[in-house]
């Protein structure tokens, strides 16, 4: 059975986006991921960052015949929640921002980008371009910053509850605001060879758009009071370590600005940084050699990810080695900083 833990750094003490390579297909519901029998993958290194992410892979085509086939690197879709995403670039450039690199053999690989439409919570609904079309609604809503007065304040409340149950919207909790819940995933994609019986190396490199919130969940009183922390917490795998030493620090830094009259009051960021990995599975066999190293930036901030077998291995990075690992879910990885208002 798993074990998820947390791992956390307060000083010196020991205690983020983002995808695997799959094969895939372009059909008339958009783009696939698709399972190869042929080729292996024997390794991945794999580096996560909120600054950068870097990926290592060693192909194997186990049969006698060439392979040519469709590669995507999934990236996780952009939210529909954006706004509130501190550290993402505006959606107009966005994908020039991740600045990503493919190197096949050492060589610069010729990339290809392929965007779909996807439901939050419901990531295998099709269709989702042409029902907006349907509705006339645009589908960057995000460009206009009237669409609710445009649109969904138009609606009566039968219409605005069936398009929460399909999926198009959603309802906020505790207001009666209700906001779009579709999101753009774009897939880097390229045609790859696979010679007969040989090992290629694939590698990429990119920036990635980390979520973030000023503030948030992990505050011992919204824990008390919210409904919505124990899924929270399950996303990350949060545990007991990690939220005594959070409680440890805040109230600490409660002290020092009480002491000091701050009228800022404490000041902490909560950052998200997701990974796509389930896509890993997509290859025959597991993913026989594994390393991932996440690195948190900074020896005082507070770190936690689900997954086992985690070391650390310098003040900010933490490692996972896994043999024949065939990953069950994406990585959803917490960073929790707390800052100086005052500092310049």
């Amino acid at each position: 059975m798993k074990k998820f833990i947390a791992l956390l750094a307060l000083g010196a003490a020991a205690a983020p986006s983002f995808a695997n390579d799959s094969s895939a297909a372009i059909g008339l519901g958009g783009l696939e991921l698709t399972h190869n029998d042929a080729i292996s993958m024997d390794s991945e290194d794999l580096f996560l960052s909120r600054q950068l992410v870097t990926v290592k892979y060693r192909f194997t085509n186990t049969s006698a015949k060439d392979v040519e086939t469709l590669v995507s690197f999934p990236l996780p879709p952009l939210p529909n929640g954006i706004e509130g995403y501190i550290d993402a670039p505006s959606f107009s450039d966005w994908r020039e921002q991740l600045e990503f690199k493919t190197l096949v053999d050492g060589k610069p690989a010729e990339l290809g980008y392929h965007e779909v439409l996807t439901l939050a919570g419901k990531p295998d609904a099709k269709g989702v371009e042409a029902r907006l079309t349907t509705l006339g609604w645009p589908v960057k809503h995000w460009d206009d910053y009237e669409f609710s007065e445009k649109y969904v304040d138009k609606l009566t409340q039968a219409e605005k509850d069936s398009l929460v149950a399909e999926g198009l919207l959603r309802k906020e909790a505790d207001s009666d605001y209700y906001s779009p819940n579709w999101q753009i995933q774009a897939h880097v994609t390229r045609k790859q060879a696979f010679p007969a019986g040989k090992t290629i190396t694939v590698e990429h490199s990119y920036k990635p758009i980390a979520g973030g919130s000023v503030g948030g969940m992990l505050t011992p009183e919204y824990r008390k009071e919210s409904e919505y922390f124990k899924e929270y917490q399950a996303a990350y795998c949060i545990d007991s370590a990690f939220l005594k030493g959070f409680d440890k620090r805040i109230y600490a830094e409660r002290a020092k600005v009480k002491a000091r009259g701050d009228e800022y009051g404490v000041a902490y960021v909560e950052h998200w940084l997701d990974y796509v990995l389930k896509s890993g599975a997509n290859w025959k066999g597991p993913i026989k050699d594994f390393r991932l190293v996440v690195d948190k930036e900074k020896p005082g901030n507070l770190l936690s990810f689900c997954m086992d077998g985690v070391k650390k291995i310098s003040p900010t990075r933490f490692e996972v080695r896994k043999s024949n690992f065939e990953p069950t879910r994406d990585i959803q990885i917490l960073i929790a900083e707390f800052y100086d208002p005052n500092a310049q």
